[in-house]
């Protein structure tokens, strides 16, 4: 803007100076020319009185300078000039100067030159004897004129220009100064030109209303990231390219990356040609998903089509972790199938037994036989019945009336239930330790002693023993069964809490173990916000600690 002042001020200020010396040279000109011309007719004039009062004498001693004198008969004869031979000078009545004359009194005329560097006035006035006389002046041109004072104008307009220069450029920058020290964040405090003052009003209206918007879409993007920040999904804003344009914090640990990689290609953090085939996918279709495993994690992965004109904006990808639904599902899928196998041995054993009992296959001394298996079979089939649906009542979450609970008198009551048991196993049962009282369900607990006891009875030796200890220290209350059984292999200890999983299936099986007792356990401890730990060697014993 300083440079088109500039150059503004300075076409005006030569503009100005060019036509100023064109008027005035134009003035001058037409000044001087008038006065000539004045000067021409007083000339013409004192020459013909001259002439009339003293005849011919009078042209003997007329000395002109500047002026041509010329005196010319009726018929247009020359009689005398002054600057050349009348003899040899041609017939001046076709003169227009003289024609006039003859008739008006008083002729004028000019006459330029070929080259237009000169112009002659003439001026022609009728004596009483009806001779005429013309004066005449030769005269520059305007065009002479100028040529003649080109040096002093061009010094002149040279001067000018450099002055204009100096000026506009001082001038630009004193108009441009206040506009450059404008304070836009404060409009209306600038002492200003009063003409800008409807921009000023106009720039503090739109000040006004971008910081509202500004303010307005920083909460958005602050609550934005609140609500990605506290998502345990994954999410990834990407655009039509690929490039990320957000990114939370559960994507990022996801992807082992930064903040710093918003900005970057989709590529930088993943380069598995899953998810670019994925990308594209969803550029094309408007959805695509996928499930893919990371770090012993399985996730599902969908993606979404923003458009925006009918045309794609970008991508929304989110991040699903379905580890545990996937393993739930794995569970469930096991669990029906370990239920349907459990369920249908014993039922298959009663049905063959009934069936050989019905069609008199059986030896009436063999009968009392195949009616225990038969009973011992409903039983077994009753058991994991309970247990099945005990463990779908833990499952479930339902509400257990907290009480005091003491672990001592529990552990007590559960051996004093299984002492039938364990005569019948030849193992010893002994409870010891100390009262402690815990805040729970007396029944979650009772069920966590029993199955514990239960599970270290059926699977010790003969003449084996189980201990009962309850403890309490600055840390909690402590339950512990340990036995002097079969124990448990290493690479079976952390799934013997799973739901129908035995170290030794044959053995469970003679045992009439169902599966589930330390699964149910787990769950219990898990309701009474317990921990479980266990301590087992092959051939040696278990040792199972329940912190409350």
């Amino acid at each position: 803007m300083t440079k088109r002042i500039f150059r503004s001020i300075l076409l005006v200020s030569a503009a100005v100076l060019i036509a100023s010396i064109l008027i005035i040279m134009s003035a001058f000109y037409t000044y001087f020319s008038e006065t000539q011309q004045q000067r021409l007719n007083a000339q013409t004039t004192l020459v013909a009185r001259g002439i009339e009062n003293e005849g011919a004498s009078f042209i003997d001693g007329l000395d002109l300078d500047e002026y041509r004198f010329t005196w010319i008969d009726g018929d247009g004869t020359v009689l005398f000039d002054s600057k050349a031979d009348a003899a040899e000078m041609d017939n001046h009545a076709d003169r227009e100067e003289v024609a006039e004359a003859l008739v008006s009194g008083v002729g004028d005329s000019s006459r330029t030159s070929a080259t237009l560097a000169e112009k002659t006035l003439y001026r022609a006035k009728r004596l009483a004897d009806g001779t005429v006389v013309r004066v005449s002046i030769t005269q520059h041109t305007i065009l002479t004129l100028t040529m003649g004072m080109l040096q002093p104008m061009l010094i002149v307009l040279l001067v000018a220009i450099v002055l204009s220069v100096l000026l506009a450029h001082r001038l630009s920058k004193r108009v441009m100064q206040p506009l450059n020290e404008l304070n836009l964040d404060k409009p209306l405090e600038n002492e200003l030109y009063s003409e800008l003052s409807p921009l000023l009003n106009r720039i503090e209206s739109q000040r006004v209303r971008i910081e509202q918007q500004r303010r307005e879409v920083e909460q958005r993007r602050e609550e934005f990231e609140q609500i990605t920040r506290s998502m345990r999904e994954g999410m990834v804003l990407l655009n039509e390219k690929g490039r990320i344009l957000s990114i939370n914090p559960a994507a990022m640990e996801l992807f082992n990356t930064e903040k710093d990689c918003i900005g970057n290609d989709l590529l930088t953090i993943d380069r598995s040609s899953q998810m670019h085939e994925a990308f594209q996918a969803a550029l094309n279709r408007g959805h695509f998903e996928f499930v893919t495993e990371r770090g012993n994690r399985e996730y599902r992965i969908e993606l979404d089509r923003v458009d925006a004109d009918l045309n794609a904006a970008g991508i929304v990808m989110l991040i699903f972790d379905i580890t545990e639904k996937a393993l739930a599902e794995k569970q469930r899928r096991e669990f029906t199938a370990n239920v349907s196998h459990e369920l249908k041995t014993p039922i298959q054993s009663i049905m063959g037994s009934a069936e050989l009992m019905e069609n008199g296959l059986v030896r009436p001394e063999d009968m009392p036989n195949f009616i225990g298996r038969i009973r011992a079979e409903a039983k077994r089939l009753v058991n994991l019945i309970d247990d099945i649906i005990g463990l779908s009542r833990l499952d479930e979450g339902g509400e257990f009336e907290k009480e005091p609970v003491d672990l001592l008198s529990t552990a007590k009551e559960a051996a004093y239930d299984l002492s039938k048991a364990a005569e019948k196993a030849e193992v010893t049962l002994k409870v010891q330790g100390e009262s402690a009282i815990i805040s729970g369900s007396k029944r979650l607990v009772y069920e966590i002693v029993y199955n514990l006891t239960d599970n270290a009875i059926r699977y010790n030796r003969t003449g084996g023993s189980v201990d009962i200890s309850v403890k309490s220290d600055d840390t909690g209350s402590y339950l512990i069964v340990s036995d002097s059984g079969i124990g448990i292999a290493k690479e079976h200890q952390e799934r013997v809490f799973e739901r129908f999983y035995r170290v030794d299936k044959s053995h469970s099986k003679e045992t009439g173990g169902t599966g589930l007792g330390l699964s149910i356990v787990k769950h219990a401890a898990k309701i009474l916000n317990a921990d479980l730990t266990l301590e087992s060697q092959q051939n040696q014993g278990t040792t199972i600690t329940v912190r409350f």
